[in-house]
Formats: structure tokens, C-alpha cells, sequence
């Protein structure tokens, strides 16, 4: 019998692989009419205050992002970079093989299941095609939320979503943007996911200092939310 009743995840690094900026952003950089160098230094600069929405939409996100890398792009051109950024954000990011089959075992189990995830305003735009989208039974994107982690209110409000309470979820991620922290400090039973793969991850803020358990595939995730009792020696 499941001790959780539900199982929250990261995406970024967690039902994904590593991520690293691919070549298409260098498309998106000369859409903008600004050099490629200057505008990824604005994007690691400015991602919390982009994925919590400050900016307004997408359009406007992308233009303030292209000005201050030095650009003046027209309308027409920040369209064009809208449409390149989606596809720079959909060839870098690829799910981990077993993210299907383990949302797929969970449910099984009868659990819902969640996503908490800071993401700029292309997630929205690609996980409905995505095949974890309808294994979801919730989805808390920090762009649409207007709040990014550690904020407790995240994790609350998918919680709310599910009808379930703190204590009863289990929440797994990679520990980006301090999200187990934060997970922990609203309740939830966190977990590091620490794959073989992440020590090339993309990573703001991380949670360098989590001590709490921790596990290597989302594969060990099933099993957990059957374990009783506190989940200290798990394997890292």
C-alpha cells in the first residue's frame, strides 16, 4: 500500500536529461539582431526574472531580452524569434527513456501525479505535445504562476490541485532553483534525483547543500512511495 498519495516532479533535469544550450539559440540571437554571446549572458542573467513572468508574454520577454543583449528587432523579428526559441527549447530537451514508464507506474498505483517546474514561456507551448503531458494530473509552471521556486506557494498550490496534503506527497527533482528546500519547507518529503548525466545540467541556484536522500534514476521512484518510514538510506 502507497504511503504517498501523490508524486510531484521537477522537469528540467528530472523528467528530462541534462539540458545544455543547443545551436539553435544562435538563430534565435540573430533574429534579434544582437550577438549570440551577449544574449545568452542576458538569458543566465535574467532567467528567474523571466520565469517568473515579470516581463509580460512571450513576445515582450524575447524583445526585452534581445534589447538588452543590444538588438532593436522589429515586431516581425521578434516573431521570428519566438518561433526559433521554441525550437531551440524543443531539440534541447529530451525525456529521460524511463519518464514515461515510471509516471505510468505510478498511477497504476493510484497516485496522482504533478509538475512543478521554473520555465520560461516555451514550456507552455511544448508540453501539450509531450507524452508525459496526459500522465499529469497537474501542472504548476513558474512563467504561468508568476512565482518561482523555492517559493512555497508552488508546491502548495499543486497540492491544492490534487486534493492532497503536503505530508501525503512525495517530490522529486534535481535541485535547481533550491526546489528542495523548498519542497521540504512546505512539507513534502523531497528527493534529489542525482543521474550520472546532470553533472553537465544547465542549473540556476542550485541546492548544493541537500543533504536529504537522494537517488540516481527515476526508476527508484516507484518503490518509494511504498517505503515506510523516513527515506534516509536510499541509494546514491
Amino acid at each position: 500500500m502507497a504511503v504517498f498519495r501523490a508524486v510531484l516532479f521537477d522537469f528540467f533535469g528530472t523528467l528530462t536529461e541534462a539540458v545544455q544550450r543547443g545551436p539553435w539559440h544562435r538563430a534565435v540571437a540573430e533574429a534579434l539582431g544582437c550577438d549570440e554571446v551577449n544574449f545568452i549572458d542576458v538569458l543566465d542573467r535574467s532567467f528567474r526574472l523571466r520565469a517568473s513572468g515579470a516581463l509580460g508574454d512571450a513576445v515582450a520577454t524575447l524583445r526585452w531580452a534581445g534589447e538588452q543583449a543590444g538588438g532593436r528587432p522589429s515586431d516581425t523579428a521578434v516573431r521570428a524569434a519566438r518561433e526559433h526559441r521554441i525550437a531551440a527549447l524543443r531539440a534541447d530537451t529530451r525525456l529521460r527513456p524511463e519518464a514515461v514508464d515510471v509516471l505510468r507506474a505510478l498511477r497504476r498505483r493510484g497516485l496522482r501525479t504533478a509538475l512543478v517546474s521554473d520555465c520560461t514561456h516555451e514550456l507552455p507551448a511544448l508540453l501539450p505535445g509531450l507524452p508525459i503531458a496526459p500522465l499529469l494530473d497537474a501542472q504548476i509552471l513558474s512563467v504561468q504562476f508568476g512565482r518561482c521556486k523555492p517559493d512555497l506557494a508552488l508546491f502548495l498550490a499543486a497540492c491544492g490541485r490534487l486534493g492532497v496534503e503536503p505530508a501525503d506527497c512525495l517530490y522529486v527533482g534535481d535541485g535547481g532553483g533550491r526546489e528542495l528546500t523548498g519542497a521540504a519547507a512546505a512539507g513534502l518529503t523531497a528527493v534529489r534525483l542525482a543521474a550520472p548525466d546532470l553533472d553537465n545540467h544547465l542549473v540556476f541556484d542550485a541546492d548544493v547543500d541537500w543533504t536529504g536522500p537522494t537517488v540516481t534514476s527515476l526508476n527508484d521512484i516507484p518503490a518509494l512511495v511504498e517505503r515506510k518510514g523516513p527515506l534516509l538510506s536510499l541509494p546514491v
